[in-house]
């Protein structure tokens, strides 16, 4: 019976490919007849092939999605011509900026490439450092959410006032956690694979750079170089890359605990040069083999790496007014100004360009713009407006040298409270109702909200600053840069 069984799934495996292939061009057959051999080199040799395993990130994107297409069709076409094939992760990071969209291009895809039942396929989600079955019906877990919730704030808030804001630095630190630890679970794989432009790795290993040096547990990294670092500099992370903002009892371990290999022997392949042809010719692969639907909320995919920036412009326009006590619309303004002259810069289509432009105005204006992101923010990461004005000030570290600013500012009524306040955040005792108005105006508890007070200042320097600064690189320079930025 498993024998018929066996011949039976063989048979649909190659009617997948069959299929596969008939959306393929030219130039995209030569491309995974380069793809193979890439993977048989990589492997030591064809007779390797079947114990190499290979890692590929999906975010239901129109770009991952292509790139396990491609892998899947690889992996099937050596399959028909030898006795073993490699072995494909397939997984994704849970978070509370996951869209139902992507979600459920995920499940069709996996579905169209007949990924849930192959043995030689393991289709795995990470929620809240536990690695999971995937399953596109379920959300992100209620530890997940407010996990996800907190880091976010308490990253943030790791900054000084007058910094520009980044919203998702934490989505940084924990896309490289997540990295770091499912290419160790279960045995480990032997390469991640990607498809993203060396911009767009650049990009990734600059913000990943800043976030480090935000949470304290690096100096600034080279980022010029690719993922072909990634892995490298994720092994000099250590285990838990909040360890600096949250207690030791309060860190999750990732889990199925005992089932992540202590040393991790992952390296890299780029397939970037694999991408042949116009994003708009892989249309019909995509819509009518894998059921990919565009998503409203990725504008420009490659260049915002996590969010939309519908939701940026209302951070930058918060900024605007609260910071620098301009008008909202004038900091939307420039941040879409700013953000196309990068593209520009970049080369990015002009196509893309104005489908930017056009999302904006389609949004109605100034006001609809802001009640749309105050209820993604709200609903998506528990943060309201009042949380994100704390965020913006960033009052509690050092000291809470801000904390003055920011009462006149947005709570005059407490300025005769701040002696109370300064208590409660050195952990000593002090009124209920001072301790309360903390957790709701920051959206954290006092005791984490101690620990950014107890914090010294945050400078973030860039690999470039700190070359010109420390007159080299290397690990000693890195460490008293960091001392320098973080003394106090």
């Amino acid at each position: 019976m498993s024998t018929i069984h066996d011949q039976a799934m063989n048979y649909v495996y190659q009617q997948v490919l069959q299929r596969l292939l008939s959306f393929f061009s030219r130039a995209e057959r030569t491309a995974l007849q380069l793809l193979i051999q890439r993977l048989v080199v990589a492997a030591g040799g064809m007779e390797n092939i079947g114990q190499f395993k290979v890692l590929v990130h999906q975010s239901g994107s129109r770009d991952s999605c292509y790139t396990l297409a491609l892998l899947r069709a690889a992996q099937l076409t050596i399959a028909g011509r030898a006795p073993a094939t490699f072995q494909l992760r397939v997984a994704t990071l849970r978070w509370n900026g996951d869209s139902a969209v992507a979600l459920q291009n995920l499940h069709r895809s996996y579905s169209a490439l007949f990924l849930y039942d192959d043995p030689r396929v393991e289709v795995l989600m990470v929620d809240n450092r536990e690695v999971l079955p995937f399953d596109h019906r379920t959300p992100v877990s209620d530890e997940g959410r407010e996990a996800s919730r907190v880091n976010l704030l308490l990253v943030g808030h790791c900054r000084t006032w007058l910094e520009t804001p980044e919203l998702w630095d934490d989505a940084y630190l924990a896309t490289a956690e997540y990295y770091s630890q499912i290419a160790r679970w279960n045995n480990g794989v032997d390469a991640m694979i990607s498809t993203e432009t060396k911009g767009s790795q650049q990009r990734f290993l600059e913000g990943l750079n800043r976030a480090m040096q935000r949470v304290a547990i690096a100096g600034p990294g080279l980022v010029h170089s690719g993922f072909e670092a990634l892995f490298p500099l994720l092994d000099g992370l250590g285990g838990d890359f909040y360890r600096e903002l949250r207690p030791d009892d309060e860190q999750t371990a990732w889990r199925p605990e005992g089932e992540f290999e202590a040393c991790r022997r992952t390296s890299f392949i780029d397939i970037n040069d694999m991408m042949v042809g116009k994003p708009e010719e892989r249309w019909p692969l995509l819509g009518e083999f894998l059921g990919h639907e565009p998503d409203d909320l990725a504008l420009y995919e490659g260049e915002a790496v996590f969010a939309d920036p519908l939701i940026s412009a209302h951070v930058r326009g918060l900024h605007s007014r609260l910071i620098e006590g301009r008008a909202y619309e004038a900091g939307i303004d420039d941040y879409v100004q700013h953000t196309l002259a990068e593209m520009r810069r970049k080369q990015v289509a002009q196509p893309i360009c104005e489908h930017l432009l056009a999302s904006y105005d389609n949004v109605g204006g100034p006001e609809p713009l802001r009640m749309l992101a105050e209820d993604y923010l709200l609903h998506g990461f528990g943060l309201n407006e009042t949380q994100l004005a704390c965020f913006l000030f960033a009052p509690f570290i050092d000291g809470g040298k801000g904390l003055e600013r920011f009462l006149r500012n947005c709570h005059p009524g407490m300025l005769v409270a701040m002696p109370d306040l300064h208590r409660a955040m050195q952990g000593l005792h002090a009124p209920e109702q001072v301790l309360k108005w903390i957790t709701e105006v920051s959206g954290l508890p006092v005791r984490l909200v101690s620990r950014l007070y107890a914090r010294g200042p945050v400078q973030i320097c860039t690999s470039d600053e700190f070359a010109a600064e420390s007159g080299g690189s290397g690990e000693a320079g890195s460490a008293a840069q960091f001392e320098r930025s973080t003394e106090g």
